[in-house]
């Protein structure tokens, strides 16, 4: 067996985080051809297969695994490395992925992102809006803001650092009484807004739109629709929606911030934690 360098051990990290040639080869900016020659490589070097590919997806094998996991521990000893170059002159330098639910990302982080960058030009941020929850453990971003207490992922630091409140919008003309519920699929009941809305709604008004995703109810709303949940930080913000009284009174939901062990006393992750639990704080009304 053959000695196996940084190069080719984050190749295989890509691999193993993107399941196909083409993502990894998009998140370092290199074609398909060099992620398939540098993957190979390692697997010659180490007399043993990393990846089974079945529909084009990549899986890792037991070996690869290992591989894997080794090689994490190799990244963050670079990061941390790197961070504190950075830090001896008191900059915060390097990329930072950050995920959360797409109404989150969309309208509470970019609109406040340019203060942080603003401030730490050296500073790289990858926001993920994506719906499902990212895993921590498997690098798939390095910090997560969640809107509940997190269930998986229980290698990670986690800490609650707020609260999104939530209340009753309707368009801002038309009549509150007569309007109809827009909710969210039934595949979403356990979401708190779900039952809500459902307890509201009952067999009278039933809900004439259902959708996966918080911005469409807020689209949904703006478009005369419907009524429906939205948290206060963002719709308030909006124009052509407008807030009404709610009784019982709508539900919030618990903010939690998210970072793998390995990487909260990275200079850059510091300073994004430190950034988000900032703005987290003005959303609660």
């Amino acid at each position: 067996m053959q000695d196996l360098n940084w190069n080719l051990l984050r190749h295989v990290l890509a691999l193993a985080r993107n399941d196909t040639l083409v993502r990894a080869a998009q998140a370092l900016g290199v074609n398909e051809t060099t992620i398939g020659r540098r993957v190979a490589e390692a697997e010659h070097r180490l007399g043993a297969r990393l990846f089974t590919r079945h529909l084009g997806r990549f899986r890792p094998t037991e070996a690869g695994s290992t591989v894997i996991a080794s090689g994490e521990r190799v990244e963050n000893e670079v990061q941390a490395m790197l961070s504190t170059v950075a830090g001896a002159d008191g900059l915060a330098a390097g990329t930072v992925r950050v995920t959360s639910v797409p109404i989150v990302v969309n309208r509470l982080l970019v609109p406040d992102l340019p203060n942080l960058l603003n401030a730490h030009p050296d500073l790289r941020v990858e926001l993920i809006a994506e719906p499902r929850d990212l895993s921590l453990t498997k690098r798939e971003a390095d910090i997560a803001l969640r809107l509940a207490r997190p269930a998986k992922d229980l290698r990670a630091v986690a800490r609650r650092i707020g609260r999104l409140d939530y209340a009753v919008y309707t368009p801002t003309h038309g009549a509150d009484d007569l309007l109809p519920w827009i909710t969210y699929e039934d595949r979403m009941a356990d979401l708190p807004q779900w039952k809500w809305i459902a307890m509201q709604a009952g067999a009278e008004r039933p809900a004439s739109l259902m959708v996966n995703d918080a911005e469409a109810i807020l689209q949904g709303v703006r478009a005369g629709l419907g009524q429906s949940l939205l948290p206060i930080a963002v719709a308030d913000r909006e124009a052509g929606l407008r807030r009404i009284d709610a009784n019982p009174p709508a539900p919030s939901r618990e903010l939690w911030l998210m970072v793998h062990p390995e990487m909260r006393d990275l200079m850059r992750v510091r300073v994004v934690m430190d950034w988000l639990i900032t703005i987290a704080c003005r959303w609660s009304t």
